[in-house]
């Protein structure tokens, strides 16, 4: 995490600007949690926000967040984090968003129901309109008719190349088999292009006095059943989610594989971005994903 002086008054004028009410900082509390950013709660005048600081180089990062905040926003599914403003100030990127109250009441049920409708907001294409970030990692959503094609090209093989400077040869020719065979496990299953989170953890959603909410996406247009699988990969949610998700959109059958290929995603992400302690659990993946082809 970096440490630099935050130029502050310069970023209550651009939220006074945007929101046309003065605000001036009565008290910053740093929040606890982000491995990326730092993270602080703004109060004053009766107002709070919520903003990410980081380093001037991130501010694209900053302005895909926006974007796809904003495109979460748009079906009204599920509550989402409204983004106010986002920018510069000297040589650090800055995101403000609406800050929202954590409240300690369990609504997995509701966030189950809400995730299956958000999912059903659709588009012709998968991809989207912009590039974007899985963490800090580029994510590349250049749009595609095809599901298949779209996974292959934007997904695996661009983790798979950036893990090729210290992947070692087993995991990029077992990876260029697997992504040669794709085909294989969507021979019997179509999905349309759903509107996705992209990076839904157990740590990308809260549930607040407004009811349950998710943040910190990585948006695109792709199969619901890759953003199912992420909250599987790392804890899991509480079994009354899942229960309510499929009781409002069963999954279809063959999930149980094609999670662990949506999976090998973030794996690959999680090997790029923290390095070799994921090489094991990537092959894994993959030895077991080309075994369902024998």
């Amino acid at each position: 995490m970096f440490h630099q002086t935050t130029n502050w008054q310069s970023i209550a004028k651009h939220i006074s600007e945007t929101t046309k009410q003065t605000f001036q900082i009565q008290n910053q509390h740093k929040i606890a949690g982000g491995c990326i950013n730092n993270t602080y709660h703004l109060e004053g005048n009766n107002q709070n926000y919520f903003v990410k600081i980081n380093t001037a180089q991130y501010q694209d990062m900053f302005a895909a967040e926006a974007d796809g905040l904003k495109e979460l926003r748009k079906p009204a599914a599920v509550k989402v984090p409204k983004p106010l403003c986002w920018g510069t100030t000297g040589n650090q990127a800055y995101l403000v968003m609406e800050y929202l109250n954590r409240h300690g009441e369990n609504q997995s049920s509701e966030l189950g129901q809400q995730l299956a409708r958000l999912h059903q907001e659709t588009r012709p294409k998968f991809g989207l309109h912009r590039d974007n970030y899985i963490g800090s990692t580029p994510q590349v959503n250049t749009q595609e008719n095809d599901w298949v094609t779209f996974w292959q090209k934007h997904r695996l093989r661009f983790q798979l190349k950036l893990a090729a400077p210290y992947s070692g040869k087993k995991l990029q020719s077992n990876g260029e088999r697997l992504i040669a065979e794709i085909g294989h496990f969507f021979t019997d299953y179509q999905p349309q292009p759903s509107l996705l989170h992209g990076d839904l953890w157990s740590g990308n959603y809260a549930i607040t006095t407004e009811g349950p909410v998710i943040y910190d996406p990585a948006v695109y247009y792709g199969d619901r059943e890759a953003d199912i699988a992420m909250t599987e990969l790392f804890g899991g949610f509480p079994k009354r989610f899942y229960d309510a998700y499929q009781e409002t959109w069963p999954l279809d059958s063959g999930y149980s594989t094609r999670k662990v290929l949506y999976n090998l995603y973030h794996i690959l992400n999680h090997l790029n971005l923290f390095g070799g302690g994921y090489l094991g659990q990537a092959e894994s993946m993959i030895a077991s994903l080309l075994s369902e082809l024998r």
